[in-house]
């Protein structure tokens, strides 16, 4: 059950990117606060995949993460899910961001845009992942 969780979750999330996230990201581009439009389809190094696609993979293995800890999760999926969107954030913030090279900025749009697009996908990966995946009350199964 942990593997099949798991593969759901990165479903789950990998959809939430396609929806939720692009919604946002397109909103906000709507808004005049993203500089490109949502489904982005620009080449991503080292692979040449494109963006949207490079975007749905790296949110379908958070979602690995989401599908395995879902039986021992309490309360509102949804809100654990903005949880998820929200250490996203703050990975892609501190850590993958200076690894290719911009600087960490916590000032302004360079920190309200991941926050509101991460933190709607998150709550896409929280109210998806339980319709795909049946949460168990006992932690004794799966």
């Amino acid at each position: 059950m942990l593997v099949q969780r798991a593969v759901l979750g990165f479903v789950a999330a990998a959809m939430s990117v396609l929806t939720f996230h692009q919604a946002m990201w397109g909103l906000l581009y709507l808004l005049g606060m993203m500089p490109v439009a949502p489904y982005p389809t620009a080449a991503v190094p080292p692979l040449g995949i494109p963006q949207i696609l490079n975007l749905a993979f790296w949110g379908g293995l958070y979602g690995v993460l989401f599908g395995a800890a879902m039986p021992r999760l309490r309360g509102r999926l949804w809100l654990w899910g903005i949880g998820l969107g929200l250490l996203a954030t703050v990975v892609g913030v501190l850590v993958v961001g200076p690894l290719k090279g911009r600087p960490v900025n916590l000032s302004g749009l360079s920190l309200l845009r991941p926050v509101l697009i991460n933190g709607f996908w998150g709550l896409g990966v929280g109210l998806i992942a339980p319709l795909l995946i049946r949460r168990r009350t006992t932690l004794t199964r799966g």
